[in-house]
């Protein structure tokens, strides 16, 4: 049977875009925030296989969307480099140590953590409806060391850039660490069943030209030519928010096949700039979402409308916001499928 976001991401156009939303199993479901609440935390939710499972496929239930993206944390992996991960009521997530005052060769590397994720996945691969993409994710280098390095996240990611311009080669050695066990964990999330993977890189956005072509596109690039040597023929998204103008060479560079966009991209220009017949992920403001009405129906519209010749899948330019109403989820749904 063909799945239809499967097919898009190998380069096959669809009538109708195949549809995913990041964060789609999140704090806008109650189902969600129940079982969360119920777990006592992210960390005991993400950990636990049955509820992980669970969480990953209560929005496929409701929406029928055509991927379920596992339900984890881009900081696993440097859990499983040896950094105590916690996350703080209201506070976000935390590393411990940071390596702003320690080296990474002090952490004791725990794969073993990441134990649990894959048999979540294993649980949504027996679950999941035959249409159904199940795609895994990781966090990107540059992302995930700038948590690594601080401890927990930043407005600049000030206190990680100024690591980087003053120490190359120690922050290159968080960077290949990152890089060599995220290869390790996608391969592991491929072998328990996901077909296809995203790449994180929420802070891109943050770096010069020449940082980010060092930091972004050749980590990324590590990322992807490993992942292929062990699991050919899955396909690879790569998101790097906030690349703007140098999202092009992203999409050249790095080798992935796929490119997310995210909502401050005109689509219209993202098409004419990206290589022909690239698929493209996004690229819907997700307050355009929370909006509704006729600000949805026309931001919809014009996304729909840029990417009309290209391999596309229809998503939001970042993760679903906890106050998103479920009616406005259920509009856009109906039209997308309508178009």
């Amino acid at each position: 049977m063909i799945k239809p976001l499967l097919a898009t991401l190998q380069g096959e156009r669809q009538a109708i875009p195949p549809m995913w939303l990041m964060r789609q199993a999140g704090r806008y479901l109650p189902d969600y925030r129940a079982l969360r609440a119920e777990k006592g935390g992210f960390l005991a939710l993400a950990t636990d296989p049955e509820a992980a499972a669970e969480v990953t496929l209560q929005p496929i239930r409701r929406f029928a969307f055509a991927g379920a993206i596992l339900v984890s944390d881009i900081l696993m992996v440097p859990w499983a480099l040896g950094q105590d991960l916690s996350f703080g009521v209201g506070e976000g997530p935390r590393l411990a140590p940071p390596l702003v005052d320690a080296t990474l060769g002090l952490l004791e590397r725990s794969a073993e953590r990441l134990d649990p994720v894959y048999a979540a996945c294993a649980a949504v691969a027996r679950a999941l409806p035959p249409r159904t993409t199940f795609l895994g994710f990781a966090g990107s280098p540059w992302t995930v060391a700038t948590y690594m390095v601080a401890g927990q996240g930043s407005k600049d990611q000030g206190e990680t850039r100024r690591f980087a311009y003053r120490d190359p080669p120690a922050f290159g050695e968080i960077v290949d660490a990152i890089a060599a066990m995220t290869i390790d964990y996608l391969a592991g999330q491929i072998a328990n069943g996901v077909e296809a993977v995203q790449l994180f890189d929420s802070w891109a956005g943050s770096l010069s030209p020449q940082q980010y072509e060092h930091w972004v596109i050749a980590p990324n690039a590590a990322i992807v030519a490993g992942l292929r040597a062990r699991c050919p023929g899955v396909p690879i998204i790569g998101f790097p928010k906030g690349a703007g103008g140098k999202l092009p060479a992203y999409a050249r560079e790095t080798g992935v096949d796929a490119v997310g966009v995210d909502e401050t991209v005109d689509p219209a220009w993202a098409h004419a700039s990206l290589p022909v017949g690239m698929p493209v992920q996004g690229n819907l403001d997700p307050l355009a979402l929370i909006a509704g009405g006729e600000a949805l129906a026309q931001a919809t519209a014009r996304i729909l409308a840029a990417f009309a010749d290209r391999p596309h899948v229809f998503n939001l330019g970042h993760g679903i916001l906890p106050d998103t109403p479920i009616a406005h989820v259920e509009a856009l749904i109906q039209q997308v499928r309508a178009a």
